[in-house]
Protein backbone atom coordinates (compact mmCIF):
# COMPACT_ATOMS: atom_id res chain seq x y z
CA UNK A 1 0.00 0.00 0.00
CA UNK A 2 2.95 2.23 0.81
CA UNK A 3 4.92 1.39 -2.27
CA UNK A 4 1.67 1.75 -4.36
CA UNK A 5 1.02 5.62 -2.15
CA UNK A 6 4.91 6.37 -2.97
CA UNK A 7 4.55 5.36 -6.52
CA UNK A 8 1.46 8.19 -7.20
CA UNK A 9 3.23 10.41 -5.51
CA UNK A 10 6.46 10.09 -7.76
CA UNK A 11 4.29 10.54 -11.00
CA UNK A 12 2.09 13.33 -9.83
CA UNK A 13 5.83 14.85 -8.89
CA UNK A 14 7.00 14.23 -12.55
CA UNK A 15 3.60 15.69 -14.24
CA UNK A 16 3.91 18.25 -11.91
CA UNK A 17 7.52 19.20 -13.21
CA UNK A 18 6.99 18.66 -16.37
CA UNK A 19 3.81 21.20 -16.96
CA UNK A 20 6.32 23.72 -14.86
CA UNK A 21 8.72 23.34 -17.59
CA UNK A 22 6.33 23.18 -20.03
CA UNK A 23 4.75 26.86 -19.05
CA UNK A 24 8.57 28.28 -18.42
CA UNK A 25 9.34 27.06 -22.26
CA UNK A 26 6.05 28.95 -23.65
CA UNK A 27 7.01 31.90 -21.77
CA UNK A 28 10.87 32.43 -22.77
CA UNK A 29 9.47 30.95 -26.42
CA UNK A 30 7.39 33.95 -26.44
CA UNK A 31 10.37 36.58 -24.81
CA UNK A 32 12.75 35.26 -27.88
CA UNK A 33 10.23 36.05 -30.63
CA UNK A 34 9.28 39.28 -28.93
CA UNK A 35 13.35 39.94 -29.15
CA UNK A 36 13.91 38.56 -33.02
CA UNK A 37 10.69 41.17 -33.88
CA UNK A 38 12.37 43.84 -31.79
CA UNK A 39 15.67 43.45 -33.54
CA UNK A 40 13.56 43.36 -37.10
CA UNK A 41 11.92 46.74 -36.01
CA UNK A 42 15.35 47.81 -35.47
CA UNK A 43 16.51 47.24 -38.86
CA UNK A 44 13.30 48.67 -40.06
CA UNK A 45 13.86 51.99 -38.20
CA UNK A 46 17.73 51.88 -39.71
CA UNK A 47 16.82 51.47 -42.90
CA UNK A 48 14.03 54.18 -42.91
CA UNK A 49 16.27 56.70 -40.88
CA UNK A 50 13.60 56.67 -38.52
CA UNK A 51 15.77 56.93 -35.10
CA UNK A 52 16.07 59.97 -34.38
CA UNK A 53 12.83 61.03 -34.59
CA UNK A 54 11.99 60.65 -31.53
CA UNK A 55 14.89 63.59 -29.35
CA UNK A 56 14.36 62.45 -25.69
CA UNK A 57 14.29 59.33 -23.49
CA UNK A 58 11.60 58.96 -21.38
CA UNK A 59 10.74 55.38 -20.22
CA UNK A 60 7.26 55.51 -18.76
CA UNK A 61 5.46 58.81 -20.37
CA UNK A 62 7.27 58.45 -23.77
CA UNK A 63 4.86 55.53 -24.20
CA UNK A 64 2.31 57.39 -25.06
CA UNK A 65 2.24 58.98 -28.29
CA UNK A 66 1.64 62.30 -29.62
CA UNK A 67 -2.75 62.55 -29.43
CA UNK A 68 -3.74 65.97 -31.02
CA UNK A 69 -1.63 68.15 -33.38
CA UNK A 70 -0.09 70.38 -31.02
CA UNK A 71 1.82 66.99 -29.75
CA UNK A 72 3.14 66.25 -32.95
CA UNK A 73 4.01 70.06 -33.65
CA UNK A 74 5.66 69.63 -30.72
CA UNK A 75 7.92 66.49 -31.19
CA UNK A 76 8.19 68.08 -34.88
CA UNK A 77 9.94 70.99 -33.39
CA UNK A 78 12.23 69.15 -31.33
CA UNK A 79 13.20 67.13 -34.27
CA UNK A 80 14.19 70.23 -36.38
CA UNK A 81 16.39 71.08 -34.08
CA UNK A 82 18.91 68.42 -35.06
CA UNK A 83 21.67 68.33 -37.84
CA UNK A 84 19.99 65.27 -39.43
CA UNK A 85 17.03 67.81 -40.42
CA UNK A 86 18.97 70.62 -40.75
CA UNK A 87 21.56 69.21 -43.02
CA UNK A 88 19.69 66.27 -44.50
CA UNK A 89 16.10 66.80 -44.43
CA UNK A 90 15.48 70.46 -44.50
CA UNK A 91 11.57 71.04 -45.39
CA UNK A 92 10.55 67.77 -44.49
CA UNK A 93 6.51 67.46 -44.38
CA UNK A 94 4.86 66.42 -41.12
CA UNK A 95 3.27 63.69 -42.39
CA UNK A 96 6.76 62.48 -43.39
CA UNK A 97 7.88 63.01 -39.94
CA UNK A 98 5.05 60.74 -38.30
CA UNK A 99 5.91 58.07 -40.44
CA UNK A 100 9.70 57.73 -39.28
CA UNK A 101 8.40 58.61 -36.26
CA UNK A 102 5.94 55.42 -35.70
CA UNK A 103 9.00 53.24 -36.33
CA UNK A 104 11.18 54.91 -33.87
CA UNK A 105 8.01 54.84 -31.20
CA UNK A 106 7.13 51.06 -32.13
CA UNK A 107 11.18 50.09 -31.68
CA UNK A 108 10.97 51.72 -28.41
CA UNK A 109 7.47 50.31 -27.38
CA UNK A 110 8.30 46.69 -28.10
CA UNK A 111 11.44 47.16 -25.91
CA UNK A 112 9.00 48.00 -23.20
CA UNK A 113 6.47 45.82 -23.74
CA UNK A 114 9.48 42.88 -23.38
CA UNK A 115 10.01 44.02 -20.12
CA UNK A 116 6.57 43.38 -18.76
CA UNK A 117 6.23 40.12 -20.57
CA UNK A 118 9.75 39.19 -18.58
CA UNK A 119 8.64 40.76 -15.42
CA UNK A 120 5.23 39.68 -14.87
CA UNK A 121 5.23 35.97 -15.67
CA UNK A 122 8.59 35.78 -13.46
CA UNK A 123 7.01 37.14 -10.40
CA UNK A 124 4.11 35.26 -11.16
CA UNK A 125 6.17 32.13 -11.51
CA UNK A 126 8.38 32.56 -8.43
CA UNK A 127 6.01 33.17 -6.46
CA UNK A 128 4.00 29.81 -7.55
CA UNK A 129 7.21 28.05 -7.41
CA UNK A 130 7.55 27.50 -10.95
CA UNK A 131 11.22 28.56 -11.32
CA UNK A 132 13.92 25.50 -10.00
CA UNK A 133 16.34 27.95 -7.55
CA UNK A 134 19.71 27.57 -9.86
CA UNK A 135 17.20 29.43 -12.67
CA UNK A 136 16.45 32.23 -10.49
CA UNK A 137 20.09 34.57 -10.89
CA UNK A 138 20.32 33.74 -14.53
CA UNK A 139 16.69 34.87 -15.43
CA UNK A 140 17.82 38.26 -12.78
CA UNK A 141 21.01 38.25 -15.02
CA UNK A 142 18.47 38.64 -18.32
CA UNK A 143 16.44 41.13 -16.95
CA UNK A 144 19.49 43.32 -16.10
CA UNK A 145 21.19 42.76 -19.72
CA UNK A 146 17.36 44.04 -20.39
CA UNK A 147 17.97 47.08 -18.65
CA UNK A 148 21.15 47.76 -19.84
CA UNK A 149 20.21 47.25 -23.88
CA UNK A 150 17.83 50.36 -22.88
CA UNK A 151 20.22 52.39 -21.65
CA UNK A 152 22.97 51.39 -24.45
CA UNK A 153 19.62 52.32 -27.27
CA UNK A 154 19.50 55.85 -25.65
CA UNK A 155 23.31 56.22 -25.82
CA UNK A 156 22.86 55.43 -29.39
CA UNK A 157 20.53 57.78 -30.17
CA UNK A 158 22.41 60.54 -28.58
CA UNK A 159 25.38 60.06 -30.63
CA UNK A 160 23.40 61.61 -33.60
CA UNK A 161 21.52 64.74 -31.97
CA UNK A 162 24.17 67.27 -31.46
CA UNK A 163 27.18 66.97 -33.87
CA UNK A 164 26.45 64.14 -36.27
CA UNK A 165 23.56 63.35 -38.75
CA UNK A 166 23.14 59.72 -37.75
CA UNK A 167 24.20 57.54 -34.87
CA UNK A 168 27.53 56.13 -34.30
CA UNK A 169 28.23 52.91 -35.84
CA UNK A 170 30.63 51.60 -33.14
CA UNK A 171 27.35 52.19 -30.70
CA UNK A 172 25.08 50.79 -33.38
CA UNK A 173 27.04 47.62 -32.92
CA UNK A 174 27.13 47.92 -29.57
CA UNK A 175 23.53 48.11 -29.28
CA UNK A 176 23.14 45.42 -31.80
CA UNK A 177 25.56 43.03 -29.53
CA UNK A 178 23.69 43.45 -27.05
CA UNK A 179 20.38 42.27 -28.52
CA UNK A 180 22.04 39.39 -29.77
CA UNK A 181 23.49 38.72 -26.47
CA UNK A 182 20.11 38.74 -24.69
CA UNK A 183 19.09 36.73 -27.69
CA UNK A 184 21.15 34.32 -27.34
CA UNK A 185 21.25 33.90 -23.46
CA UNK A 186 17.11 33.00 -23.69
CA UNK A 187 17.18 30.76 -25.92
CA UNK A 188 20.25 29.19 -24.41
CA UNK A 189 18.21 29.01 -21.36
CA UNK A 190 15.32 27.90 -23.36
CA UNK A 191 17.64 25.06 -24.39
CA UNK A 192 18.10 23.92 -20.89
CA UNK A 193 15.18 23.91 -19.50
CA UNK A 194 14.08 20.20 -18.67
CA UNK A 195 17.45 18.45 -20.07
CA UNK A 196 19.51 16.75 -17.42
CA UNK A 197 22.84 17.02 -16.99
CA UNK A 198 24.24 13.59 -17.36
CA UNK A 199 27.87 12.78 -15.66
CA UNK A 200 30.88 13.51 -17.73
CA UNK A 201 31.30 9.64 -18.33
CA UNK A 202 28.41 9.11 -20.04
CA UNK A 203 28.28 11.72 -22.90
CA UNK A 204 31.27 10.53 -24.81
CA UNK A 205 31.43 13.71 -26.82
CA UNK A 206 35.14 15.20 -27.62
CA UNK A 207 36.26 18.68 -26.99
CA UNK A 208 37.37 19.58 -30.48
CA UNK A 209 33.62 19.20 -31.12
CA UNK A 210 32.94 21.40 -29.15
CA UNK A 211 35.72 24.16 -30.09
CA UNK A 212 34.70 23.81 -33.25
CA UNK A 213 31.62 24.61 -32.76
CA UNK A 214 32.18 27.52 -30.81
CA UNK A 215 34.03 29.10 -33.10
CA UNK A 216 32.13 28.48 -36.00
CA UNK A 217 29.45 30.29 -33.64
CA UNK A 218 31.66 33.28 -32.90
CA UNK A 219 32.97 33.55 -36.68
CA UNK A 220 29.07 34.25 -36.74
CA UNK A 221 28.63 36.68 -34.38
CA UNK A 222 32.09 38.96 -35.96
CA UNK A 223 30.45 39.06 -39.06
CA UNK A 224 26.93 39.97 -37.36
CA UNK A 225 28.63 42.72 -35.83
CA UNK A 226 30.39 43.42 -38.92
CA UNK A 227 27.44 44.13 -41.08
CA UNK A 228 26.42 46.41 -37.77
CA UNK A 229 28.88 48.26 -38.82
CA UNK A 230 28.00 48.09 -42.66
CA UNK A 231 24.35 49.27 -41.60
CA UNK A 232 26.34 51.90 -39.69
CA UNK A 233 28.35 53.37 -42.52
CA UNK A 234 25.45 52.51 -45.03
CA UNK A 235 28.36 51.13 -46.67
CA UNK A 236 25.55 48.78 -48.73
CA UNK A 237 24.72 51.63 -50.28
CA UNK A 238 28.19 51.76 -52.47
CA UNK A 239 30.15 49.34 -54.68
CA UNK A 240 27.08 47.20 -55.50
CA UNK A 241 28.49 44.70 -57.69
CA UNK A 242 29.63 41.21 -57.28
CA UNK A 243 31.69 38.92 -56.70
CA UNK A 244 34.12 42.47 -57.77
CA UNK A 245 34.52 45.90 -56.30
CA UNK A 246 35.28 48.27 -58.76
CA UNK A 247 36.57 45.92 -61.02
CA UNK A 248 38.72 43.98 -58.85
CA UNK A 249 38.40 41.01 -56.22
CA UNK A 250 40.77 43.21 -53.95
CA UNK A 251 39.43 46.68 -55.03
CA UNK A 252 41.85 49.64 -54.18
CA UNK A 253 41.40 52.66 -51.32
CA UNK A 254 40.91 49.79 -48.67
CA UNK A 255 43.76 51.26 -46.25
CA UNK A 256 42.97 54.84 -47.38
CA UNK A 257 41.96 55.79 -43.56
CA UNK A 258 45.33 56.77 -41.04
CA UNK A 259 46.33 55.36 -38.99
CA UNK A 260 45.11 51.70 -40.64
CA UNK A 261 43.05 50.29 -38.00
CA UNK A 262 40.68 52.95 -38.72
CA UNK A 263 39.71 51.18 -41.82
CA UNK A 264 38.34 48.42 -40.09
CA UNK A 265 35.70 50.79 -38.75
CA UNK A 266 35.04 53.71 -40.58
CA UNK A 267 36.16 53.15 -44.34
CA UNK A 268 32.75 51.91 -46.01
CA UNK A 269 34.82 50.46 -48.68
CA UNK A 270 37.38 48.00 -46.08
CA UNK A 271 34.02 47.55 -43.79
CA UNK A 272 31.87 46.11 -46.85
CA UNK A 273 34.79 44.05 -48.26
CA UNK A 274 35.78 42.68 -44.80
CA UNK A 275 31.74 41.83 -44.16
CA UNK A 276 32.36 39.97 -47.98
CA UNK A 277 35.41 38.19 -46.90
CA UNK A 278 34.09 36.71 -43.83
CA UNK A 279 30.74 35.78 -45.38
CA UNK A 280 32.65 33.07 -47.41
CA UNK A 281 34.34 32.27 -44.32
CA UNK A 282 31.43 31.28 -42.74
CA UNK A 283 30.11 29.25 -45.27
CA UNK A 284 33.42 27.07 -45.81
CA UNK A 285 33.40 26.80 -41.92
CA UNK A 286 30.14 25.57 -41.55
CA UNK A 287 30.15 23.42 -44.45
CA UNK A 288 33.84 22.05 -43.63
CA UNK A 289 32.29 21.26 -39.91
CA UNK A 290 29.38 19.24 -41.51
CA UNK A 291 31.58 17.07 -43.57
CA UNK A 292 34.45 16.51 -40.38
CA UNK A 293 31.51 15.79 -38.30
CA UNK A 294 30.39 12.99 -40.83
CA UNK A 295 33.92 11.63 -41.36
CA UNK A 296 33.96 10.98 -37.63
CA UNK A 297 30.77 9.16 -37.97
CA UNK A 298 29.01 11.50 -35.32
CA UNK A 299 25.58 11.09 -34.24
CA UNK A 300 22.84 11.91 -37.07
CA UNK A 301 21.61 14.60 -34.30
CA UNK A 302 25.19 16.28 -34.61
CA UNK A 303 24.92 15.81 -38.13
CA UNK A 304 21.45 17.19 -38.95
CA UNK A 305 22.24 20.41 -37.07
CA UNK A 306 25.43 21.12 -38.47
CA UNK A 307 23.71 20.67 -41.85
CA UNK A 308 20.76 22.99 -41.62
CA UNK A 309 23.20 25.42 -40.17
CA UNK A 310 25.46 25.43 -43.28
CA UNK A 311 22.37 25.41 -45.62
CA UNK A 312 21.12 28.46 -43.55
CA UNK A 313 24.67 30.18 -44.18
CA UNK A 314 24.75 29.38 -47.81
CA UNK A 315 20.94 30.83 -48.22
CA UNK A 316 22.18 33.73 -46.19
CA UNK A 317 25.10 34.50 -48.36
CA UNK A 318 23.07 34.41 -51.56
CA UNK A 319 20.47 37.14 -49.59
CA UNK A 320 23.68 38.75 -48.75
CA UNK A 321 24.70 39.12 -52.57
CA UNK A 322 20.71 39.81 -54.17
CA UNK A 323 20.54 42.78 -51.22
CA UNK A 324 23.70 44.26 -51.97
CA UNK A 325 23.18 44.40 -55.82
CA UNK A 326 19.49 46.15 -55.54
CA UNK A 327 21.29 48.35 -53.14
CA UNK A 328 19.43 47.55 -49.90
CA UNK A 329 15.78 48.01 -50.54
CA UNK A 330 14.05 47.47 -47.49
CA UNK A 331 12.23 44.24 -47.51
CA UNK A 332 15.66 42.66 -48.71
CA UNK A 333 17.60 44.53 -45.71
CA UNK A 334 14.65 43.13 -43.25
CA UNK A 335 15.31 39.47 -44.85
CA UNK A 336 19.13 39.51 -44.19
CA UNK A 337 18.85 40.60 -40.85
CA UNK A 338 16.38 38.10 -40.33
CA UNK A 339 18.42 35.94 -42.24
CA UNK A 340 21.27 36.23 -39.77
CA UNK A 341 19.24 35.67 -36.92
CA UNK A 342 18.46 32.41 -38.10
CA UNK A 343 22.27 31.53 -38.75
CA UNK A 344 22.85 32.41 -35.10
CA UNK A 345 20.09 30.61 -33.16
CA UNK A 346 20.97 27.66 -35.66
CA UNK A 347 24.66 27.69 -34.39
CA UNK A 348 23.91 28.47 -30.86
CA UNK A 349 21.97 24.95 -31.00
CA UNK A 350 24.07 23.27 -32.67
CA UNK A 351 26.66 24.53 -29.84
CA UNK A 352 24.18 23.34 -27.34
CA UNK A 353 23.77 20.28 -28.97
CA UNK A 354 27.68 19.53 -29.06
CA UNK A 355 28.09 20.24 -25.65
CA UNK A 356 24.51 18.02 -24.38
CA UNK A 357 24.53 15.01 -26.95
CA UNK A 358 26.55 12.09 -27.51
CA UNK A 359 28.98 12.55 -30.38
CA UNK A 360 29.09 9.23 -31.88
CA UNK A 361 26.24 7.39 -33.95
CA UNK A 362 24.87 4.66 -31.90
CA UNK A 363 26.22 1.73 -34.83
CA UNK A 364 29.58 3.46 -33.32
CA UNK A 365 29.44 3.34 -29.63
CA UNK A 366 27.90 -0.43 -29.89
CA UNK A 367 30.75 -3.05 -29.05
CA UNK A 368 32.25 -5.29 -31.73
Amino acid sequence: MTSTATSVSSKNAVTTKARHVGALRLWLGALAALIVAMILVGGATRLTDSGLSITEWQPIVGAIPPLNEADWQKAFAAYQKIPEYTELKHGMSLDAFKTIYWWEWAHRLLGRLIGVAFFVPFVVFWMAGYIPRPLRPKLIGLFLLGGLQGAVGWYMVKSGLVERTDVSQYRLAAHFGIALLILGYTLWLLFSLGREKLPARTVPHARSTVCIAGFVLALIVVQILAGALVAGLDAGLGFNTWPLINGAFVPSGLGEASPWYLNLFENPLTVQFDHRMLGYIVVAAAIAQALWLAARGASQTLIGSALTLALFAILQATLGVWTLLLAVPIALGLAHQAGAIAVFAAALYHLFLARHSPLLSPQRLTPR
